[in-house]
């Protein structure tokens, strides 16, 4: 009688699922993505500019960087944590008029007699900012307590308040003519007109000021990106979702809403910082409601909570007026300032105003959701095929009786 084992068939060994992020493989993917080159030409192209562009579209563009910092300060605050502020001016004020007076000597102009520390500009220009998170640390109680429209509100009256110091405070502003902007100086290069020639190109305040610009963009567009993707950042989003079960979970609500609020308010006073310095002379008019609202129509137009939203927002804001003025001449139904008609920034109001309504009704993510639902669309892996599996070897029966033959 011969002895029969059964035998089990193995089942096929599954792929092991890679681990997210790493591997040489992973990385070798991520630097041949389609992503990766187009943020290096990007960056090559922003490096090259100045070397053809006029000063009229680098200013333009200047003012783009500085809208796009203090759009992404107002987006951890609106969008990321749902806090609503419509008092963003107040503290771009605060860091302009802030670095003026600490980089300012004393003087007399426009029949004012001007106060200035005489700093050192570049140490003016990190006291400015943090004097914009000192005015924001102040309010920052009631912005910890308050939400939603109750906050705006409360924010609101920082524009009237600031606008009544800077008309009247004469002697720190200027009044209404304002005061002129110190330039920059690092490490004995100073960011003026003083004519320096590179590559045979002569570069002057705009052209110096354009990769401090970038710089400062860059520095504020990944410190947002870390804070939004790491642990602060989930908390934020929690309060926005629902307050009541973020602090059931243990997250310090007030706390973190009175965080958000300060260092929204320090990347005002850094946008404000450098479109002083891109302006060259402060004007209280130009910080008024008209200036907060437009900062609401970047972040909603770009997409709220996202970096890149708001960079996209702050991008068509502001060169938006800039385009209209430069190409008056040939657009139907817009004019040059002072001729009549519908002036260059009456008609860009309108149609970013027709972009928010657009946005809201037909594509809520903002323009910054609309090119990633693309790119994860091309990205989308295709459908693994399953492996053809080998037919199991039969298995003998095992004989019933133990004196039957199998």
């Amino acid at each position: 009688m011969s002895d029969t084992t059964a035998e089990t068939p193995t089942a096929p060994t599954a792929p092991a699922t890679p681990v997210r992020g790493g591997g040489p493989e992973r990385i070798t993917d991520r630097l041949r993505s389609p992503r990766t080159y187009a943020v290096l030409i990007g960056s090559l192209l922003l490096l090259a500019l100045p070397f053809y562009l006029d000063r009229f579209w680098l200013q333009a563009g200047l003012f783009a960087m500085a809208a796009a910092i203090g759009a992404i300060g107002l987006n951890m605050l609106t969008g990321a944590t749902g806090q609503l502020s419509m008092g963003h001016a107040f503290f771009l004020a605060v860091g302009a008029y802030g670095y003026c007076v600490l980089a300012g000597e004393s003087s007399t102009e426009n029949g004012h007699t001007l106060n200035g520390l005489g700093l050192p500009t570049w140490l003016a220009a990190i006291l400015a900012v943090l004097l914009a998170g000192a005015a924001g640390g102040i309010f920052s109680p009631i912005a910890g307590r308050l939400r939603g429209a109750y906050l705006g509100i409360a924010t609101l009256a920082l524009i009237f308040i600031g606008q009544h110091i800077l008309f009247n405070a004469g002697s720190l502003t200027g009044g209404y003519n304002g005061r002129a902007v110190p330039p920059l100086s690092v490490f004995g290069f100073t960011f003026d007109d003083s004519e320096l020639v590179v590559a045979a190109v002569p570069f002057g305040s705009s052209e110096k000021l354009w990769y401090a610009g970038l710089l400062a963009l860059l520095l504020s567009a990944l410190f947002a990106r870390g804070v939004l993707r790491g642990r602060p950042g989930r908390a934020m989003n929690a309060i926005r979702d629902h307050r009541i079960a973020a602090g059931v979970m243990g997250v310090p609500v007030a706390r973190y809403r009175a965080g958000v609020f300060v260092l929204s308010s320090m990347y005002a006073g850094l946008a404000g910082v450098l479109l002083a310095l891109v302006f060259q002379r402060t004007v209280p008019e130009y910080f008024g409601m008209i200036l907060s609202l437009e900062y609401l129509a970047m972040i909603v137009i770009g997409g709220l909570g996202s970096v890149a939203g708001a960079v996209i927002g702050a991008a068509f804001v502001s060169l938006l007026p800039q385009v209209f003025t430069h190409y008056s001449d040939s657009l139907p139904l817009v004019s040059a300032p002072g001729t009549g008609g519908l002036a260059p920034g009456e008609a860009s109001r309108y149609l970013y105003g027709a972009a928010v309504v657009a946005v809201v009704l037909f594509l809520p993510g903002g323009l910054a959701r609309l090119g990633l639902a693309r790119t994860k669309k091309a990205k989308a892996p295709k459908k693994p095929t399953v492996p053809e599996q080998t037919a199991a070897p039969k298995q003998s029966a095992a004989p019933k009786n133990p004196g039957e033959k199998p």
